[in-house]
């Protein structure tokens, strides 16, 4: 499973990423450890997710979605079936 995700940072602004470990990748970019554009823009918040099963297609999602206006990054987060799709997969929160 590959998952393309959107974070919203402490200064309100939005990264959009890519992966095939959600769990691992979120808790990178909490770690600092993660882009370099959400070191130190922490807390993080986990505001949006996509699933696909391969990786060409998150990628191709992500190049997708950041080339939104924030705006219509908003509106995507307004969405949240996501979050079942997760406790579908055994994961509670992130």
């Amino acid at each position: 499973m590959n998952f393309t995700y959107m974070l919203k940072c402490k200064d309100e602004s939005f990264y959009t990423g890519w992966t095939n470990d959600i769990q691992k990748r979120i808790k990178q970019h909490r770690q600092g450890k993660g882009a370099k554009y959400t070191r130190g823009r922490g807390p993080l918040k986990l505001v949006y997710l996509e699933f696909y099963e391969n990786k060409e297609d998150a990628m191709k999602r992500e190049a997708q979605i950041k080339k939104l206006t924030r705006r219509e990054k908003e509106r995507l987060t307004e969405k949240d079936d996501w979050k079942w799709e997760l406790q579908k997969m055994g994961i509670q929160e992130l």
